[in-house]
């Protein structure tokens, strides 16, 4: 039933102008939609959409994922340039150096939003 239809992450937040710096700037997002409770960002072929809720923070698991596409390294290193801090999340099996998780071939890495709503990237090896 819905398996053929699109789909977009969506995210709870408090204050709309902090998102907006955050998200569009911080993270370099490009706004397709906004008014004074909503903006809808473009990220490849989705959306990500960003509200103003009372509940905004309240989430304490992954809000969104992005798929790095082997660029993982540059991509870390230029949100370490803007101040981003990089969660550490302590794993059997997975090594952490550099603001990054290695799993295998798996590269991981989880920052948050200023509402605390948790950003996952990760970075597969191709088949």
């Amino acid at each position: 039933m819905l398996s053929d239809k699109s789909s977009s992450a969506i995210i709870a937040i408090s204050d709309m102008p902090r998102a907006r710096a955050f998200y569009g700037g911080l993270l370099g997002l490009v706004a397709v939609e906004e008014d004074d409770e909503v903006t809808v960002y473009a990220t490849g072929d989705t959306h990500l959409v960003v509200y103003r809720s009372d509940e905004a923070g309240s989430n304490r698991a992954n809000a969104v994922v992005f798929d790095a596409a082997g660029d993982i390294e540059a991509i870390v290193a230029a949100l370490a340039v803007k101040g981003v801090t990089f969660e550490h999340y302590a794993m059997d099996g997975i090594e952490y150096r550099d603001g990054i998780h290695y799993a295998g071939g798996m590269k991981m890495v989880w920052f948050k939003d200023p509402d605390g709503n948790i950003i996952h990237i990760n970075d597969m090896p191709k088949p």
